[in-house]
């Protein structure tokens, strides 16, 4: 086995272009994601890179390194719009995995009960992807999970950075999660809602998106659209505003109780944050 633990970009990707390079953004997932008796061979961590573990407040946007760990974000000085987020990271395992964990390897790692992805999605964000070959590029989160534990990252490329523009000042989000206990669960349900409200303490915009009921984290367009113009006591979630979804019954829960448990967490959500 070999271990290599770079620590500037330009060696991470010319490591990454060789074939059959296992990454290490924290390394919670690595052995319990590994076929039984057939451990990865080379370990490429990339914690160790300034630019993947540090969170930049820039001009127009917000620039968090892959490898920045859910402790970093809970205790960043970010705006209201990512509480949710922050809320997310709270629920990630336990502390000892929010300390190791990150949040590129939870978006790679592509599990539909992801924490960290429904707040992303309510947060519009994109993901920075490099290649030692073609370089940076850009692409919406919306896009690069495409379903259980596949994304659209190509061999050869690292994801470097999560980037989120600059939100409204008066933005606000929430987070709910159920579990079958407190830590160290996978989540029956999970909801993120970011909402801003006008002088008028009316719903001027709002985005609402659900994790662990699809094969992807999915935002609900027409429940967004609906909350718009309407204040926070009278929001109503109806179930064809659940149409993207598509939960499936397991040991957790029935599709019918992922979704009557989703309705009421979006309700929870949003008057949480609109009323924050």
């Amino acid at each position: 086995m070999s271990y290599n633990s770079p620590t500037d970009l330009a060696s991470a990707l010319t490591l990454a272009a060789k074939a059959h390079q296992t990454v290490i953004a924290g390394g919670t997932d690595v052995y319990p994601a590994s076929r039984q008796g057939r451990p990865p061979q080379n370990l490429l961590d990339v914690t160790r890179i300034p630019d993947l573990t540090s969170i930049a407040h820039l001009d127009d946007h917000i620039r968090i390194g892959a490898a920045v760990n859910w402790t970093q974000i809970i205790n960043a000085n970010l705006p209201a719009a990512f509480d949710a987020l922050k809320q997310a990271a709270r629920e990630v395992g336990s502390v000892q995995i929010q300390n190791s964990g990150t949040i590129g390897g939870n978006l790679c790692n592509a599990s539909p009960a992801a924490d960290g992805v429904p707040p992303l999605l309510t947060l519009d964000a994109s993901l920075e992807v490099s290649s030692l070959a073609r370089g940076p590029r850009i692409m919406p989160l919306g896009d690069f999970i495409t379903g259980p534990r596949s994304t659209e990252l190509q061999a050869d490329e690292l994801v470097t950075a999560v980037l989120v523009t600059n939100p409204d000042a008066n933005a606000k989000s929430a987070f709910e999660k159920l579990g079958s206990r407190r830590y160290l669960v996978i989540s029956i349900t999970m909801t993120a809602a970011q909402i801003t409200c006008d002088d008028a303490g009316k719903i001027a915009q709002a985005r609402v998106a659900v994790g662990a009921c699809s094969a992807v984290a999915q935002r609900l367009p027409d429940l967004e659209a609906s909350l718009i113009g309407k204040t926070p006591q009278d929001v109503h979630v109806a179930r064809h505003h659940l149409a993207p979804l598509s939960p499936i019954d397991d040991v957790r829960g029935s599709g019918e109780f992922r979704l009557d448990v989703v309705a009421e967490q979006c309700v929870r959500a949003i008057k949480r944050a609109a009323l924050a």
